[in-house]
């Protein structure tokens, strides 16, 4: 079965000041970490009960949605880290959280990054203020609406009879191997991002292009979607100096691959399942 994100937000209407939120459940960014506590190794997200006693100062706090009944905020903040609490980059968490957790979690690291970017109006200067019913910041000055913004990306599995295509990128751990991915440029379409990006990293021209499924990737902002693709023509020659190291691999003899929280992986597994 796909893997994709759980329908988790029931509402996005903030809770009123009499409703409890003694459940809450808190993504508190000092300086773009993450602070959490763990539980069993495992990090896990703030509570009330931690949040009325730690010593930070809030920048700012957005609701995020309400969650299985739970209401969850993005938090930004600032202060001392406290004992017992650490602080991490939001990839810790991959591989680590239940996948509706970090779906959460991304989301809050989003939202935080934009609202602290979006402090001004990039027209005319003046000061943002919160949008009376969207999410959304609204110019004081000349009326303009700056939405939060994704980065559509493409990220495609290419296969070659039973042989998948798999990279390393040189800012990768040794022996780490993933698919093709790379962001849309203005004016293509989705289709050809995939036919430029695999040409301009590989040097290889693929056919037979079919969409499986897309997933909100945080790092920092990208909507990936993800493709397997056949090869068609050429010989394997990395152009792109991102890309070390490119190889066909079989499902015998796999390398080092993403976990199964990656969209990466997914493209990989449901490969290999479909017995090619």
């Amino acid at each position: 079965m796909w893997p994709n994100t759980p329908d988790a937000f029931e509402s996005l209407v903030r809770p009123s000041a009499d409703q409890a939120l003694d459940d809450a459940w808190y993504f508190v960014f000092v300086e773009g970490q993450i602070l959490s506590l763990a539980e069993r190794g495992i990090p896990k997200p703030l509570e009330s009960s931690d949040m009325r006693w730690l010593d930070i100062e809030r920048t700012a706090e957005i609701y995020l949605g309400n969650f299985n009944g739970r209401p969850c905020f993005a938090v930004a903040a600032s202060g001392r880290t406290p004992e017992g609490y650490t602080l991490a980059n939001l990839r810790a968490w991959l591989g680590r959280v239940e996948p509706a957790v970090f779906y959460l979690a991304g989301r809050a690291q989003q939202l935080i990054d934009w609202d602290r970017d979006h402090r001004f109006c990039g027209r005319c200067g003046n000061a943002m203020v919160d949008h009376a019913a969207d999410r959304a910041k609204e110019c004081d000055g000349c009326g303009m609406v700056s939405y939060p913004r994704l980065s559509p990306s493409i990220i495609v599995l290419v296969h070659r009879g039973n042989e998948m295509l798999l990279a390393r990128n040189a800012r990768w751990p040794t022996g780490m191997y993933s698919t093709l991915a790379g962001f849309v440029e203005p004016g293509e379409s989705i289709e050809q991002t995939v036919h430029r990006e695999v040409y301009e990293e590989v040097g290889l021209r693929v056919k037979n292009l079919r969409y499986l499924g897309s997933q909100s990737w945080p790092f920092p902002n990208s909507l990936m979607l993800g493709f397997h693709a056949e090869y068609d023509s050429g010989e394997i020659d990395c152009r792109d100096e991102e890309i070390s190291e490119a190889r066909w691999f079989t499902a015998d003899d796999l390398p080092n691959i993403p976990p199964g929280t990656a969209i990466s992986r997914w493209l990989i597994d449901d490969f290999i399942a479909s017995g090619r």
